[in-house]
């Protein structure tokens, strides 16, 4: 391996690559935070996190400086190993083939471990099976016969727990592993004396027991355990697993003027792809031909199906429900919007919160502290024990060592953040780092964009009003007057001007392009149409052009103090009429903005639009608070000034426009659409661009840090209650001794119960 290039002094963000890479054998927190140590010592390494549940570690480093050479022979160096991945395997795929082969292993020791620990029960205990008859056979040979039994299990079906202590005792260092292989050791030791040397047992005044079954159903219980463990874990990814599933395997492309079925990895962009009724869109696209309605709710979380037309983007992963769309590829493989939302949930489940640190923090002292636990254990026992001290003693120790979990301090933080990621991924919540779950929820002040966060961020035409005694009257003469006006509107790019256009085609009206058009910046247009002299600008605008405005003064007025924009309309130098053009607010706005309220959340307007139609909008959805007329670069600076008020606030913005503000504030979040989504901009994505998704997030934040909690305070509690229970603190007044197999069966329960506390996020609603 080459040397390591020295650590340069400043690099840039965009100079930094991540890896994330799988890691066998770690069992507990104590191996999170020795594989985290070794990759953060590597020279070039800026950040590195590991993932006990997912077996993984996502690592930020600078190429030039740090490699992937480097990094894998930090963790082997480390006492773990980096398995091989196949070429072009995900990390998804990777993950749950690794996960299968532990699985596989486990289930073959265990069945080992199981097939002759039975036995082994019966013969050790077998006066309580058959009485005091006893076995016709003498003490050597039975003693013999449980060697035999107790040896394969012992040093094959426990092989791994040996062999994982001595990968870290290399470095100086303990783990689970440690404990298990030191507490089962000692009561085989212990028992193969006794077997064939009690003579040496009865002149330390220890009584002759024999503890073969002892050591062997701990190996036993503890791989149950794992292998219940290992089950469980596979099960909070299935999100992920979900998502990658809705892609089909093939795509029916226009190939030499033939429909043809190919391997999805063969689809470039530019290709023609056909789509029926009933069958998922392969790759990301835009519609040339046909017309369906498309179920976007694995994207969107939205349960109704969009409507797609000629030049309606598609996304790879949605189903066509009864149409037949004939599309352009424009993103394929690791580019489509799916394959972007797997790579972003799967990268969130390999981060850690805040919280997580603390069990890092004390599962680094807690192997060593378990050991000196047991060792003081002992030595009470024996010094100040009853008679045969040195059974009781050993017993003693064998529990402390067997029932002490760090396991459950390790699993508790990522499988909770695992569980969430993925289930907020399949209700349109998109989680890029999983510290902004545990930020979320402290949330006490959300922040709202106007344009495309609480309205649609597209005007559209809601009304037209025609001036009293002028020249159109009833339906016909708004039609007509709607028509001049549109086909005028037609010459120009303007937004509003669209807006007019998009309304009157969506009645029904013919819209022609006008016989000139000359427009006046700022003002309005000036148009021919069908030989008749259209103006359409403001009101101020037709007064300087001659038009006598008087009929119209009263509803530009009534337009603008309801949070519209009034476009008055002139035909042939007489006043035509008033088009009230609105940014609509978006359905269920009202709705979530009540659920943030009645969350306890102060909610906030922050717009650069004018003070009047930013409190119009307000006030239709419930909003008290506005901070209007602020220019994007000073968005940011208000964030700034309510974080000066000690209040802790998420911002909801476009995600583009917003950056800056998104940025500042505690929790960012990028409004988005399916097909155009800003992941880079938040914290938090909402994929359907609808503020229902917000409530649902901080909702998800609160659960998520709850159940991490619980998770926490049941592994620490387990050990704080339990360590002295199995070192015989209830022996003086209860004459109750812990069974060291007792003790075997706790442990492993403790991380199940761990997991399955988080699989609870599954049914998060």
């Amino acid at each position: 391996m080459e040397d390591t290039p020295p650590r340069e002094e400043v690099r840039t963000a965009e100079d930094r690559a991540r890896w994330t890479l799988p890691v066998a054998g770690m069992t507990c927190a104590s191996c999170v935070g020795r594989v985290e140590r070794a990759l953060r010592n590597v020279p070039g390494v800026v950040a590195a996190s590991v993932n006990l549940a997912a077996q993984t570690a996502s690592v930020e480093y600078l190429p030039g400086v740090a490699s992937v050479d480097h990094l894998r022979a930090a963790v082997e160096g480390a006492g773990y190993t980096v398995p091989e991945a196949s070429p072009g395997e995900d990390p998804v795929a990777r993950q749950e083939r690794t996960q299968r082969e532990e699985e596989r292993v486990l289930l073959t020791r265990l069945r080992v471990g199981a097939v002759l620990g039975v036995p082994l029960l019966l013969l050790s205990h077998w006066e309580l099976f058959a009485g005091h008859g006893g076995l016709p056979v003498s003490p050597v040979i039975l003693a013999f016969v449980q060697f035999l039994l107790a040896t394969p299990i012992q040093f094959y079906a426990g092989a791994r727990f040996y062999r994982a202590a001595w990968a870290v005792a290399r470095h100086g260092s303990t783990d689970m592993n440690t404990l298990v292989a030191l507490g089962t050791s000692v009561a085989y030791l212990y028992s193969g004396i006794a077997a064939f040397f009690p003579s040496l047992v009865t002149a330390e005044g220890l009584s002759v027991h024999l503890y073969f079954e002892t050591s062997a159903a701990i190996i036993v219980l503890v791989l149950l355990g794992r292998y219940f463990e290992s089950r469980a874990r596979g099960k909070t990814s299935e999100a992920v697993k979900k998502l990658i599933g809705l892609v089909p395997k093939t795509a029916r492309v226009v190939r030499g003027g033939a429909e043809v079925d190919v391997p999805i990895e063969s689809v470039v962009v530019g290709e023609r792809v056909v789509v029926r009724p009933g069958e998922k869109v392969p790759v990301d696209g835009t519609v040339a031909e046909g017309r369906s309605a498309v179920d976007e709710a694995m994207l969107t979380g939205e349960p109704i199906p969009v409507e797609k037309v000629p030049g309606s983007a598609v996304t790879g992963g949605t189903m066509s429900i009864d149409g037949r769309l004939l599309f352009t590829a424009t993103r394929v493989g690791k580019d489509t919007v799916l394959s972007r939302i797997v790579a972003t949930v799967w990268e969130a489940q390999g981060s850690k919160p805040p919280i997580g640190r603390l069990a890092d923090v004390i599962a680094s002292y807690f192997v060593p502290a378990v050991m000196a636990a047991a060792l003081l254990t002992f030595l009470a026992w024996f010094l100040l024990g009853p008679e045969p001290r040195g059974t009781y003693a050993m017993v003693a120790m064998i529990s402390v060592l067997i029932i002490a979990c760090p396991c459950a301090m390790g699993l508790a933080t990522p499988t909770s953040i695992m569980v969430a990621t993925g289930r907020g991924a399949e209700l349109g919540i998109l989680v890029r780092d999983g510290a902004a779950l545990e930020t979320a929820q402290k949330v006490d002040t959300v922040v709202l964009d106007k344009t495309g966060t609480v309205t649609r961020g597209t005007p559209e035409l809601m009304e037209v009003r025609l001036a009293a005694g002028g020249a159109f009257r009833g339906d016909e003469g708004t039609r007509e007057l709607l028509r001049l006006a549109a086909s005028a509107e037609s010459g120009s790019g303007h937004p509003l001007a669209d807006a007019v256009v998009r309304g009157a085609k969506g009645r029904g009206i013919d819209v022609a392009p006008p016989e000139t058009f000359v427009s006046v910046p700022g003002q309005g247009i000036r148009a021919s149409v069908s030989g008749r002299a259209v103006l359409v600008g403001n009101l101020a605008w037709l007064e300087g052009e001659g038009t006598d405005t008087e009929a119209l003064g009263r509803d530009v007025k009534e337009i603008a103090d309801i949070g519209g924009s009034p476009i008055c309309v002139s035909v042939d130098g007489k006043a035509g009429g008033v088009l009230s053009v609105a940014d609509e607010v978006k359905a269920g706005a009202v709705e979530a903005i009540r659920r943030l309220r009645g969350m306890g959340l102060d909610v906030i307007m922050l717009t650069g639009d004018n003070r009047r139609t930013a409190e119009s909008v307000a006030e239709k959805v419930g909003i008290s608070r506005v901070i209007a007329e602020v220019l994007p670069d000073r968005k940011a600076h208000e964030i700034r000034a309510l974080q000066a008020e000690g209040k802790v606030v998420a911002m909801a913005g476009d995600g583009i426009n917003d950056a800056p503000a998104l940025a500042q504030a505690d929790v960012g979040i990028a409004m988005g659409t399916g097909a155009d989504i800003a992941v880079e901009s938040g914290d938090l994505v909402l994929m359907g661009g609808e503020l229902r998704g917000l409530a649902d997030a901080i909702s998800l934040s609160r659960a998520t840090i709850r159940n991490i909690r619980q998770n926490l305070f049941w592994a620490f509690a387990y050990n704080v209650v339990l360590i002295p229970v199995a070192a015989g603190v209830l022996y003086p007044s209860f004459r109750l001794l812990l069974n060291p197999v007792y003790a075997a069966a706790a442990m492993g329960l403790s991380s199940v119960t761990v997991v399955a506390n988080a699989l609870r996020l599954r049914r998060f609603r």
